[in-house]
């Protein structure tokens, strides 16, 4: 059985997952090999499947990516599948999933040729006790081009906005939490549909503080025990998906609204980072759900 760990040149030395995977697969007599998603010597044929795990450069190249995935598929197994990743890549799935009553972090959508002031001022009508809020490009990630804005920034958050739509990007606006200064976030890892382990984020966007220019924003990582109302709605999350079985590998993305209740910030199904060095044995969890899929 021979894997390909996919990730990007620039992600290479950046994603703390490769080293404890490569060795958990090593032991489960798994061979593994790191390469890049755009290696064009690469020939995917000759691996049993293709792992995304640090393919965090996609947001800049979408079209060629999912091309590339497209490609994959027809020659080997791809986790998560092309279907799941199209239509992950893109933070619209939150209205979906709202409208199946999955309780998500509210969130509106400003799509190219829209005026940014006047959206902006609509959303900030709609969400009256919001004090922040957070423009960040519905196809992103790692926290890029995301900035965090208090109400009376509303001039420089409309340029924000207004930027991106210039470059033909849908921009999601969303009321900041203001929980997440205090706890954090809840990051739920499930491998083929059981819960695995979970961490805490701390806060990522800081006020007066741009958006940063890394492929992602520097993050504080500790282990975390879930509630078991977070446990809940991120099991509803993913059934709420439809897919056929469950998928091999899946980040369930949660914080607290003022009420206590937790949301859903983000589903991560394409690239996350499963944070493998803060879950003791998840690695090994992770490659027997691998192993029970290609046997």
């Amino acid at each position: 059985m021979k894997v390909a760990l996919v990730t990007a040149i620039a992600a290479f030395a950046l994603d703390e997952d490769l080293a404890p995977l490569q060795q958990a697969l090593h032991t489960a007599g798994v061979q593994a090999q790191i390469v890049a998603w755009d290696d064009l010597t690469v020939s995917w044929g000759r691996f049993d499947a293709a792992l995304l795990r640090s393919t965090w450069d996609y947001t800049e190249r979408l079209d060629e990516f999912l091309t590339w995935a497209h490609q994959v598929e027809v020659q080997t197994r791809l986790f998560n599948p092309l279907a799941v990743v199209k239509q992950n890549v893109d933070k619209h799935y939150l209205a979906q999933l709202a409208k199946k009553k999955i309780a998500v972090v509210p969130s509106s959508f400003v799509e190219p040729g829209e005026d940014a002031g006047a959206a902006l001022a609509k959303f900030l009508k709609k969400h009256k006790d919001a004090d922040e809020f957070v423009a960040k490009p519905a196809i992103g990630a790692g926290s890029r081009d995301a900035q965090r804005y208090r109400r009376a920034q509303a001039t420089g958050a409309a340029a924000h906005i207004a930027r991106l739509l210039a470059e033909g990007r849908s921009v999601l606006l969303q009321p900041y939490l203001a929980s997440v200064d205090e706890n954090g976030e809840t990051a739920l890892m499930f491998f083929d549909g059981e819960f695995s382990h979970a961490i805490r984020k701390g806060p990522l966007l800081v006020a007066d503080e741009g958006p940063t220019e890394a492929l992602f924003a520097a993050e504080t990582i500790t282990p975390r025990v879930p509630g078991d109302d977070e446990l809940a709605l991120a099991r509803a999350t993913l059934k709420a998906l439809g897919t056929a079985e469950p998928l091999l590998y899946a980040r369930v993305d949660l914080i607290r609204g003022a009420d206590g209740a937790p949301r859903l910030l983000e589903l991560e199904l394409t690239e996350p980072s499963l944070f493998f060095p803060y879950g003791e044995g998840s690695a090994e969890r992770f490659v027997a759900a691998l192993k029970r899929r290609l046997a």
